[in-house]
């Protein structure tokens, strides 16, 4: 007779030494990844009054993670994974894991006062937005929730027959039952890689909102806050081999832990109208001007992972260690940190920053693959590296760090390959219309032919 492992639960937890008493739901969250698990959540459970903070969070389209979730009572195993060894813990702050679907929970929730918190994890994308924040009126899908919901509004009927796919539309469905209610405010905490991100979904929300009704526009405008964020903590997908060699090593059965690296940095700007958590217990940092942060943190991390995504695969590498090991792409990523440090304040430590970002990506127990962080390259390179080549060149410099960047997105593609100059015309006009124009697009065919003698020499 064999003693099988546990199933991970809040009912076996206290056997296997785990406190996880459930804490009340207070935050609602759109988009229960692995990301948000390592970061969002894991502050929650470290906050001193974590017990009064219980997460109710939302998949986005497949409802996998959540039922897998729900399975474990919202339980879940964080790995840290240092370049050496591992740290294990079971992270309790999830008290609910619903499938995005499931419109009449989401009402449920925001129809309940005690609810003080919305926090969203997507992608860039998924916001549905353009560039200037304002809703994207060729979006087929959000167009077809908001007029579901201007309906509904404008009818007055039940909210609790309507199928909105988008997180928007689950936002703004969310906040008009909470308007008709009228229930106390809250705060709106965008979790992502998106400058100034909490004034950019305001611009967004209050947008859609106005397009459904004048009455839920100034409802929003004046009952929710919009805090802006800056994130960071690499946190890779999760593989079945992951899974089955943590399940192996563990005392209980996960099928849905998390592998994220030590490092965490979380930095909010805005207001909490009806609380929040001791985020700062956890090491979160409260500003009032955000913007230098995100640029460090976009500009350094982020746009050296896209150089090394773009770059890093022509090459062969498969993972953000395996290319920092490079010595023509660790120096191409210093070029690229020398442009972007030059467009930042000098009293963000830059140096010491760059340092840790260096260990970061050398620990090679962190599985970042470049597949990954490639998804959504070109959007990510006119975030992460194109406002860098264009203040470079407004102030007369050329970003030899930002060239090898867009070449390495050139020579990725076949088409723009067959012809860079309109390539860099469709990626920023202003790339071709500065008075070095010339120069940098030189520089950026110079990056083509090496990166391709290098891939040659890698075939």
């Amino acid at each position: 007779m064999t003693n099988a492992k546990p199933r991970l639960c809040r009912a076996g937890a206290a056997v296997l030494g785990i406190r996880s008493q459930r804490a009340p739901t207070r935050i609602v969250h759109f988009g229960l990844g692995n990301f948000h698990r390592a970061h969002q959540a894991w502050y929650t459970a470290h906050a001193a009054d974590a017990a009064s903070w219980g997460i109710a969070a939302f998949t986005g389209r497949s409802p996998a993670t959540a039922r897998e979730l729900a399975a474990q009572d919202g339980l879940y195993t964080l790995v840290e994974r240092g370049p050496s060894a591992d740290r294990i813990e079971v992270v309790t702050s999830l008290v609910e894991t619903v499938d995005g679907a499931d419109i009449g929970r989401l009402l449920n929730l925001f129809e309940n006062a005690a609810i003080a918190l919305v926090t969203i994890t997507v992608t860039e994308a998924g916001y549905r937005l353009l560039p200037d924040g304002s809703p994207d009126p060729d979006d087929d899908e959000l167009a077809a929730d908001l007029t579901m919901l201007r309906t509904a509004t404008a009818t007055g009927a039940s909210l609790r027959g309507l199928t909105p796919t988008t997180m928007l539309g689950r936002l703004l469905t969310g906040l008009e039952a909470r308007r008709r209610q009228e229930l106390p405010a809250l705060a709106v905490v965008p979790c992502d890689n998106l400058p100034a991100n909490g004034r950019f979904v305001q611009t967004g929300a209050l947008g859609a909102a106005r397009a459904v009704s004048l009455e839920l526009h100034d409802w929003a405008a004046a009952n929710a806050s919009f805090v802006s964020t800056s994130v960071d903590r690499i946190t890779p997908g999760v593989t079945a081999e992951d899974r089955q060699q943590l399940n192996a090593a563990l005392d209980w059965i996960d099928a849905a832990p998390v592998v994220t690296e030590p490092f965490h940095d979380w930095i909010l700007s805005g207001t909490f109208p009806t609380g929040r958590p001791r985020w700062e217990d956890a090491g979160a940092r409260y500003v009032e001007d955000i913007e230098p942060w995100e640029q460090r943190k976009l500009w350094l991390l982020n746009g050296a992972h896209t150089l090394l995504a773009f770059a890093g695969l022509l090459l062969g590498h498969r993972t953000v260690a395996e290319a920092i090991a490079d010595p023509w792409l660790r120096s191409a990523v210093e070029l690229l940190w020398g442009d972007a440090s030059r467009q930042l304040p000098t009293n963000l430590d830059l140096p010491a920053y760059c340092a840790a970002l260096s260990e970061r990506f050398s620990n090679s127990r962190i599985e970042h693959r470049l597949t990954q962080i490639a998804q959504d390259g070109t959007h990510k390179l006119r975030l992460r590296i194109v406002p860098v080549c264009v203040a470079e060149l407004d102030a007369g410099r050329l970003p030899a760090g930002g060239a090898l960047a867009v070449a390495a997105w050139v020579a990725s593609d076949a088409e723009r390959l067959a012809d860079p100059h309109r390539a860099l015309a469709a990626l920023a006009p202003a790339l071709t219309s500065s008075g070095q124009a010339a120069e940098f697009a030189a520089t950026v065919e110079q990056g083509i032919a090496q990166l391709r003698s290098r891939s040659a020499g890698v075939a």
